[in-house]
């Protein structure tokens, strides 16, 4: 499938891809060398013959290293400690009490209450 990665917020095109396994949004994307997190997936349409086919979709992506501490949790990346109470359960933040993290240097580290 052809593949347009756009820079969030300008819309400017940085890359056409061919890619099989297209991302969803909230996931990471490595081109070459370079790392990208998929914000948004838009789908672009082609009338032919009397019907709308599918015929490439853009990618809004922001130029990003997916952080060490990332992991994969429900169904989705989060980055630090998705336990702890104060955790965004976020790709794009960490928390509000120590957004750089890491989480094991933070005071604030307080891990959900399970429940009974």
């Amino acid at each position: 499938m052809r593949v347009e990665l756009r820079q969030a917020g300008s819309n400017r095109l940085l890359e056409r891809l061919e890619l099989d396994d297209i991302p969803q949004p909230g996931r990471w994307l490595v081109v070459e060398d370079r790392s990208f997190l998929v914000l948004q997936r838009h789908h672009r349409y082609q009338l032919r013959s009397g019907r709308y086919e599918l015929s490439s979709i853009a990618l809004q992506v922001k130029a990003q290293k997916q952080p060490a501490d990332a992991r994969w949790w429900q169904g989705r990346w989060v980055i630090g400690d998705p336990s702890c109470s104060y955790n965004a359960r976020s790709p794009l933040l960490r928390c509000a009490v120590l957004p750089e993290g890491p989480c094991e240097r933070c005071a604030h580290h307080t891990a959900i209450a399970s429940e009974v």
